[in-house]
């Protein structure tokens, strides 16, 4: 009886069930639990973890080239505890932050406004659709001869990186507010202004908040590129003074906490997403 109860038929219909349940997270842009979602992205970095012990700590790369994880926890202190990398996290917080709001500021109601009246995006669109492709660092040097090299021109360098892509997304973000909704409301006796606020505004305001999740991203990547000249202080200085000394170890510090920085912005971006709009659907628990 046990061994029929344990190959038998109810071990079968325990198999079955589980394999529907593992092919059924497997469909498109079908969602899965949280917990699971949790777990594999715990096992992508425990992958790579293990990966870098490999190679580090099995000698198969030179220490110059790849220091292995107690090669970087030591750097690491040495740089909080000697070397002011406290101040450095300071200063380049505060340059992300200053270039990224000031961008938000000026982008966000440019976009909302290009998204909402056509002639508002023939007139600004050409304009901002031909400078995002310019690189922010081709800047740089005009930057250095119109500002000078202090944290201005380092802000600068990161509000340039992200306001112009920030512009066009938030204005996608507003042409895609149902056009039905603001006749609706017009026949509901609301004027323009009302329209604009009571259905345009919330109806665009998810997708903003999603914006300004990705762009603040994508201000850390200019971080380096803004503190790479005429810096004296910052994450992308203290890299490349590690660069400059060969201190491996610092690079990878320097890389792994703007990582961290940028991956802790992102998890406080999409906590207030959540906290803002609990409706929306955000995949199962």
């Amino acid at each position: 009886m046990t061994g029929s109860f344990i190959f038998g038929v109810p071990h079968l219909r325990v198999y079955r069930g589980v394999n529907m349940q593992v092919k059924q997270y497997f469909k498109l842009k079908e969602d899965i639990p949280s917990h699971i979602s949790v777990c594999l992205g715990l096992a992508s970095f425990a992958a790579l973890f293990g990966l870098w012990c490999l190679l580090t700590y099995g000698g198969h790369v030179p220490t110059l080239f790849l220091p292995s994880p107690s090669d970087v926890v030591r750097q690491f202190w040495t740089m909080l505890t000697e070397l002011g990398l406290f101040l450095d996290i300071v200063a380049s917080v505060y340059r992300v932050t200053t270039g990224f709001v000031l961008a938000s500021l000026i982008g966000i109601p440019l976009g909302l406004v290009m998204g909402s009246f056509k002639v508002a995006e023939g007139l600004v669109e050409p304009v901002v659709g031909f400078i995002r492709y310019m690189p922010a660092s081709a800047f740089i040097p005009l930057l250095i001869l119109w500002i000078g090299i202090g944290d201005l021109q380092k802000i600068a360098v990161i509000f340039i990186g992200t306001f112009f892509q920030q512009v066009l997304m938030v204005r996608d973000v507003t042409k895609n507010v149902s056009k039905e909704l603001v006749d609706t409301s017009y026949t509901l006796g609301a004027t323009q202004k009302a329209a604009f606020i009571k259905v345009i505004l919330p109806g665009a305001l998810p997708g903003i908040m999603d914006t300004l999740r990705i762009t603040l991203g994508w201000a850390w990547t200019y971080l380096v590129v803004a503190e790479l000249v005429a810096a004296s202080s910052g994450l992308g200085y203290m890299i490349m003074e590690s660069q400059r000394f060969l201190r491996t170890a610092g690079i990878i510090v320097g890389i792994l906490i703007i990582g961290l920085l940028g991956l802790l912005t992102d998890m406080l971006f999409k906590a207030a997403y959540t906290r803002m709009f609990p409706w929306l659907e955000r995949g199962s628990e």
